[in-house]
């Protein structure tokens, strides 16, 4: 199991300073946050790690009742491949 952490306007998988993968996020008003990058090294490719940091900012945005805009292509099609996640996608 990979702990994914928590920073500003992001989730995270290694050191703060030396991130192996990473989904980058940015506000946009009080109720919208933009997906605009993730990243994961090649060390930790074909783990599942990327939809693992899709999936906590799904949670993070339910939790806080927000709307998700994923302009990062890769958070873009796992939005496309789970419509479980419909009820935060901003339409």
């Amino acid at each position: 199991m990979i702990e994914i952490n928590k920073a500003a306007n992001s989730f995270y998988v290694g050191e703060q300073d030396k991130r192996d993968a990473e989904l980058h996020y940015v506000p946009s008003g009080n109720e919208i946050i933009i997906v605009d990058h993730t990243f994961v090294s090649d060390h930790l490719r074909g783990q599942g790690v990327g939809q693992e940091l899709v999936r906590r900012v799904v949670e993070f945005a339910r939790k806080e009742r927000l709307k998700i805009m994923p302009l990062c292509p890769f958070a873009k099609s796992q939005f496309d491949q789970h419509k479980e996640y419909d009820d935060v996608l901003l339409k």
